[in-house]
């Protein structure tokens, strides 16, 4: 089965991403990539808390899960990758050969302009995912999986069903 779905979202890991894309992929796994959370064990525990005891998580820096997405990808497993902003996933993205991006919810900062009711961009941040999309990454925005994906363009329009 492989990883099922490459995930922005800066809540990480949370409801939404356990039941909501979890229970309807039948996810098994969860790889989680941030480096501050890779670096204290305080923090996955907590993490773990809010993961089914049926459902392994594993955390990485950006750097270590590149090297380690080759034997995620060979889990017979359905997986999820979900990292907390779209510099990190832009990493994986170079050099782990990821074709489709997720964008899951990235909310407001003072930088950010609401794009959907769920996405706020900083002009640096719609500058990075346009530069994935050139490499042909294709990127969706999508909540909950029985939403319509958003393509990019429509995203960045302010286009929302």
């Amino acid at each position: 089965m492989t990883l099922q779905l490459y995930r922005i979202d800066d809540r990480l890991l949370h409801g939404q991403v356990v039941v909501g894309w979890g229970q309807p992929l039948e996810i098994k796994f969860i790889v989680l990539v941030d480096d501050t959370v890779a670096a204290s064990e305080w923090e996955q525990e907590l993490y773990r808390m809010g993961v089914p005891p049926e459902m392994d998580v594993y955390f990485h820096s950006a750097e270590d899960a590149v090297t380690a997405l080759a034997g995620y990808r060979a889990d017979r497993r359905p997986g999820i990758l979900l990292t907390g902003d779209i510099a990190t996933m832009a990493r994986l993205v170079d050099r782990a050969a990821v074709t489709h991006v997720n964008i899951g919810g990235i909310h407001s900062r003072p930088d950010r302009v609401q794009r959907m009711r769920y996405v706020f961009l900083s002009p640096d941040e719609e500058q990075q995912l346009r530069a994935l999309e050139a490499r042909g990454v294709t990127i969706t925005a999508q909540d909950v999986p029985g939403a319509r994906p958003i393509p990019l363009d429509d995203m960045l329009g302010g286009v929302e069903p």
